[in-house]
């Protein structure tokens, strides 16, 4: 059984208008009503048969609590890359060893507001990437998963955006006009949220 390790010392690192570091904040206490824009992440995770990894976020979250999303979100610390972040987040929330990752929409950058008050306000590239081996969400982090098949979350976020996390509703949209060139993860996500063929 996966042990999930507590995060030690969490942060967030927080930039500019232009994206460059300005410093950090702790992360339990960057997200209020007035949060400073700050680096994140998103990844989107298919399994070997295509189906996409959806995550409900836990009870105990601080901002969309219970909200079904993306397979997992994260911010990286100062002293490491988007990737490294990326892969330790995938083991401490979902117990997961992921490959094949690849950044899918570089430029996303979003601020959403949730019932509470309190603001997410990050730049946060999304990536996609391939899952190695079974899921084993971190109760903390994760509530419920669901593999999808990916056409079928984009009709679902399209008719009920307001079951979705905002980002993710964002980011199905970006994600639909991504290259679909080659046989990777990001490929396979854009062409089943892009329009349909002609």
């Amino acid at each position: 059984m996966t042990s999930h390790v507590p995060v030690a010392a969490d942060h967030v690192v927080t930039v500019d208008d232009q994206g460059r570091r300005t410093g950090t904040f702790e992360r339990a206490a960057v997200h209020t009503t007035e949060t400073p824009l700050h680096l994140a992440f998103s990844c989107y995770v298919l399994d070997d048969a295509g189906r996409l990894l959806l995550t409900r976020r836990a009870l105990a979250k601080r901002t969309w609590p219970g909200v079904w999303t993306n397979s997992f979100c994260g911010h990286p610390r100062w002293t490491e890359t988007t990737e490294e972040s990326i892969v330790r987040h995938a083991g401490h929330e979902l117990g997961l060893e992921i490959a094949g990752l690849e950044v899918a929409v570089p430029g996303f950058r979003y601020r959403a507001v949730d019932a509470s008050g309190v603001v997410e306000n990050e730049i946060c590239p999304v990536y996609a990437a391939r899952a190695v081996g079974t899921v084993e969400p971190n109760p903390d982090e994760v509530m419920e998963t669901a593999w999808a098949d990916p056409r079928d979350v984009a009709r679902a976020v399209a008719a009920t955006p307001w079951a979705f996390s905002p980002w993710m509703v964002l980011q199905v949209a970006a994600l639909g006009s991504a290259s679909t060139e080659g046989d990777g993860p990001t490929a396979r996500l854009a062409a089943a949220f892009g329009p349909p063929s002609a």
